[in-house]
């Protein structure tokens, strides 16, 4: 929230510099993340003085441009060629003199010294609209007669500075997102310094009615919704450009006037912090106010001309016939203030920011005074704002108040009441506060002592403060306006921390990612939320009844907790491609979500979460130089990655077995399990449809780990054995198999291991061909065992009895020939 020093000053006397005012912010909690100097017009007129034209002749090259000699109270008088028509000898005007920067709106140009057809030029006579003090452009600017030369051009318009502050109001500090609000909170600060700073804002003691009339009905149909509604009727204004100092405030703080209405009511907002709506009272049918809530799907269209459609739980302001504004959130087209309007109606309401918060979610808008209404507005500041809004829009657009103040407020709400103790309080600041701050600092805060017991203290906390409703909140309080860096530190430290060893997990996906990241990879991390319409796209591995729904999701892009990591790496891989990027190894570690379908979503037992490792590879697996071609990644070459996470924690190959798999997401691919049941990760080709919808048209190879399997097995396995070096040969045999098509070498491998548990070490394959000359169907593997004893020389005997059993069961079971 931007915060003006000098609309602030308005509310404290204040005498602290921009510098000092800072820092002080940022130590009461109300962080500053930057200051700008600001003026009244931009660029504060620098450079620009009152001249004299002594004389005035036509351009000799030119038939509309004018030579003048300029007296601007310097040593000599400046040449300058001008193009107004109206320019004559004996006027006072501005001139820009060589060196000054002229702003058009977020353009900017600087006078230099020039030729115009041949004619030196040395400043610049000014228009208004060229120099940011009104709009016409028909001519220069005449002043009068009695103003001296030489004036500054900003003493003369009296250009106000100011300094801007960019403060960080955290979610909980509804309370101080208004200048009145940081103010209060300055006030309460100075005030444990000791100093004796006063506070205070406009007096509507001069508020009254100019008529009595009955004025508009309000009908509260939800007061749940709406537990607090007021208005006011005024009648006979003039809509029109607010006044000077108004424009002033607004741009301070980087708002763009609108209208004399408007503006007062987003003066009012940041002012004092209670959001207003003001109406045309001509367009409210029925001169009824109806706050009730509308069918589903009702169309209604908006201030942005967007038509939404409506929950039957938004809460909306209508007519007796119509709705004119969701309540908190957005204005409607049909009922907004224009040029016409003559009778005005101010709302002033306290809403359930619940309510608020999930209508601006639901329809996706963020306003200024949704911002506000959704974490906790004041109630007891609603009939101020009203009456003082009353004031100024009589002040600046005229008419008449014809109504008194109309409130609606069935049942009122009383401040908290919240008990402290005073040893409670001390311990857990670390010191205690001599009694005469502490009440300074409580009643600072406008937290009033209702009753002393000597250690407790019941205190009655104000609505505004909606964050305040415990022994701790008050406690926080008081410690961020004493200050935190009053509290000593202890001679000796003393701390509750137990330092304890990190989880198995955090130390295996440290070492799975070093490994990674040393073979090429690039870790990234994606957010949790992720959009439910991806489930279209995968509907077997993402299933759309088993989302994890946000209640209240900020856009429809973060609705829903992840259920795979696939979708952030597909979005990673889009961006990196389209910024010319294609080269890609990825891999990301995260949890994921998921519910069990049709289960009652307040069951926390029907929610699952669950650790994953993904890995992505796209593009080429090597450049091309000189010595080599360019090389596409290739299954294999995820395949070899996967085994290397595998091999790196230990994991016995042959207690995992594989499966060949096709599914929404894998046009081709395994899955390896271990124990036969429980997936240790799923790998292979995406799908060129789910590429498809990422815009991605090369092929990418995925591949994503269940971390708790992989771990679980890797504890119970990764166990050091220490073995001396064998002392006899290993023999090596190779056999070339013809087998059907759909035969893998994870069947070859797994089933000659099955039949030799002892001699056999390796089996590995190193040829696959497939095409002429073999029957159709068929296959053709080249396969190695490396067979071993460990206590003796093999012989020829040993070596063919364990290759006509590996080939007997090849035959059996696979339906394998040799070749």
């Amino acid at each position: 929230m931007n915060v003006s020093y000098n609309w602030l000053k308005k509310y404290l006397d204040v005498n602290l510099t921009p510098d000092e005012l800072s820092a002080l912010l940022t130590s009461i909690g109300l962080e500053v993340d930057g200051m700008e100097q600001t003026q009244s017009i931009k660029g504060g007129l620098q450079g620009l003085v009152v001249g004299k034209v002594l004389t005035c002749v036509p351009h000799p090259n030119s038939d509309h441009l004018h030579v003048t000699t300029v007296d601007v109270g310097a040593d000599k008088p400046l040449d300058i060629v001008c193009g107004a028509a109206n320019v004559a000898a004996g006027q006072k005007v501005i001139v820009a003199t060589v060196g000054t920067t002229l702003y058009d709106g977020d353009n900017s140009f600087t006078i230099k010294p020039s030729k115009l057809r041949g004619v030196p030029s040395n400043g610049m006579i000014c228009a208004e609209d060229e120099i940011g003090v009104g709009t016409d452009h028909n001519g220069i600017i005449v002043l009068p007669d009695d103003v001296p030369v030489g004036t500054l051009a900003k003493d003369y318009y009296k250009v106000e500075s100011d300094t801007c502050f960019e403060v960080d109001i955290t979610p909980n500090r509804a309370d101080a997102a208004s200048h009145y609000g940081v103010a209060r909170d300055v006030y309460a600060a100075l005030r444990a310094k000791g100093q004796d700073p006063h506070l205070s804002r406009p007096s509507v003691d001069a508020f009254t009615p100019d008529d009595n009339r009955p004025g508009i009905k309000i009908d509260i149909q939800n007061p749940q919704a709406c537990p607090r509604y007021s208005g006011i009727l005024i009648e006979g204004v003039t809509v029109k450009d607010s006044p000077e100092w108004l424009q002033k405030a607004l741009k301070a703080i980087g708002l763009n006037p609108i209208n004399n209405v408007v503006d007062v009511s987003n003066y009012i907002l940041f002012g004092i912090g209670q959001p207003l709506h003001t109406f045309d009272a001509d367009k409210i049918d029925g001169q009824t106010i109806v706050i009730r809530n509308c069918a589903e799907g009702t169309p209604f269209v908006t201030l942005d001309g967007q038509e939404r459609k409506l929950s039957a739980d938004d809460l909306m302001i209508c007519d007796a016939n119509k709705p004119l504004c969701i309540a908190g959130v957005f204005g409607g087209l049909e009922s907004g203030i224009s040029d016409s309007t003559k009778r005005v109606f101010i709302e002033s309401a306290w809403f359930n920011p619940v309510s608020i918060r999930k209508t601006a979610r639901r329809h996706q808008l963020s306003t200024d005074a949704s911002f506000r209404f959704e974490r906790g507005t004041d109630p007891d500041n609603v009939i101020y704002a009203l009456k003082r809004a009353a004031l100024l829009i009589k002040e600046v657009a005229g008419g008449q108040i014809v109504t008194d103040v109309q409130d609606v407020y069935p049942n009122p709400v009383k401040p908290f009441e919240v008990t402290i103790s005073r040893r409670r309080c001390f311990n857990l600041i670390g010191k205690e506060i001599p009694e005469p701050t502490l009440q300074t600092i409580l009643s600072s805060l406008e937290m009033n002592v209702c009753q002393d017991d000597g250690d407790e203290l019941q205190l009655l906390v104000p609505r505004y403060r909606v964050d305040v409703t415990r022994e701790a909140d008050v406690v926080e309080d008081i410690l961020r306006i004493y200050g935190y860096d009053k509290i000593e530190l202890p001679g000796e430290n003393r701390t509750t921390v137990v330092y304890a060893e990190k989880p198995d997990r955090t130390k295996v996906m440290n070492i799975i990612g070093d490994m990674l990241a040393s073979r090429g990879f690039t870790e990234i991390m994606n957010n949790t939320l992720t959009r439910a319409a991806y489930s279209d796209i995968l509907p077997q591995t993402c299933p759309a009844d088993r989302n994890v729904l946000l209640a209240n999701p900020l856009s429809s892009d973060l609705n829903t907790l992840r259920q795979s990591l696939v979708f952030g790496a597909l979005e990673v891989a889009r961006l990196n491609r389209n910024h010319r990027n294609a080269n890609l190894k990825l891999f990301e570690m995260g949890n994921v979500q998921s519910r069990k379908p049709d289960s009652d979503k307040a069951d926390y037992k029907s929610y699952s979460e669950s650790y994953h490792l993904s890995l992505l590879m796209t593009g080429l697996r090597a450049e091309a130089n000189w010595a080599t071609k360019a090389e596409p990644v290739t299954f294999f070459d995820l395949k070899t990655e996967v085994r290397n996470v595998i091999a790196r924690l230990g994991l016995n190959p042959q207690a995992i077995t594989e499966e060949p798999i096709s599914d929404d997401l894998f046009a081709e691919g395994l899955q390896l399990n271990v124990e036969k049941t429980k997936t240790l990760v799923k790998f292979g080709a995406v799908n060129p449809a789910v590429l498809a919808k990422f815009d991605i048209d090369a092929p990418l190879f995925y591949a994503e780990f269940d971390v708790k399997t992989l771990i679980a097995k890797s504890a119970q396995q990764n166990k050091v054995h220490y073995a001396p070096v064998p002392k006899f040969p290993a023999v090596k045999r190779d056999l070339a198999l013809l087998v059907d098509t759909e035969v893998t070498f994870a069947q070859i491998s797994q089933l000659a291991r099955k039949i030799e548990k002892k001699l056999l070490k390796e089996v590995s394959l190193f040829d696959v061909y497939q095409g002429k000359n073999l029957p159709a169907g068929k296959k053709s593997y080249a396969v190695s065992f490396i067979l071993q004893d460990e206590e003796k020389t093999l012989n020829d005997k040993q070596i063919e009895k364990v290759m006509s059993q590996i080939t007997a069961a090849m035959s059996r079971e696979l339906g394998a020939e040799l070749r």
